[in-house]
């Protein structure tokens, strides 16, 4: 399943230009010099991969928790049917709750942050403009959060999130050197196909955990649990 975060990396990434593409747009970079201006955007990458693969690790502990009470199964059709609810279901659903308004703020000040550091031009401003990035809600992201919780696992929920970062690097890149470029029918018609692609993975979350016996895709319930025993005995 580890495989389906880079690919909802790199079809995520033209909803990730339209969110975050104002930042890269914005970043002070060096004009002048091709060499800094490469390690600039290597330090803005670096930090934004650096807050997913905490976030990843983070989710992955929870994942890990809930396998231990035997909930591996269970976890895997709940985090299936939550992608694919909050595809389904319309954002101003959610914002009816009072629950909104606090991550309004948090967003609000974060959003801050990030301005006061654009406008220095310190050697790590760009590894903190990129980790501060990384922090700011993404419905891509919250998909990729559950897929972190999904593996069940630590390490692996923290490879999950950084391999989504990576699928999201060359188009991101593209932009900052470029502009936004990204218009017309071909951005619409892939922004249309994250949701499918989203869906898609939410449909393999379930089937994994209903434990039909195919191979790779719904193991039994018994291999499941012997994969399990099987990573911690190593530990």
């Amino acid at each position: 399943m580890v495989y389906t975060a880079i690919i909802l990396g790199l079809l995520g990434s033209f909803h990730c230009v339209g969110m975050c593409g104002p930042i890269a747009f914005l970043l002070p970079l060096d004009r002048k010099s091709k060499t800094k201006r490469f390690f600039e955007i290597t330090s803005y990458h670096i930090g934004r991969l650096l807050t997913y693969g905490f976030l990843g690790f983070i989710f992955g502990v929870l994942g890990k928790r809930l396998q231990l009470f035997g909930l591996q199964q269970q976890l895997s059709i709940i985090i299936g049917i939550l992608m694919i609810a909050v595809i389904l279901i319309p954002n101003k659903f959610f914002n009816r709750y009072p629950i909104s308004r606090p991550i309004y703020r948090g967003i609000s000040k974060l959003k801050s942050a990030i301005g006061l550091e654009i406008k220095k031009k310190k050697p790590g401003t760009f590894f903190t403009l990129g980790f501060l990035n990384g922090l700011l809600p993404c419905g891509l992201v919250y998909m990729a959060v559950f897929g972190a919780i999904g593996t069940g696992d630590m390490w692996t929920g923290a490879l999950y999130m950084v391999l989504f970062g990576i699928g999201t690097i060359p188009l991101m890149t593209s932009a900052i050197y470029i502009g936004n470029f990204l218009k017309g029918t071909a951005r619409k018609r892939i922004v249309k196909m994250i949701p499918v692609f989203v869906v898609i993975v939410g449909a393999l979350f379930v089937l994994r955990g209903l434990g039909l016996g195919i191979p790779y895709v719904s193991p039994s319930e018994k291999v499941a649990i012997e994969q399990v025993a099987a990573e911690h005995s190593c530990h």
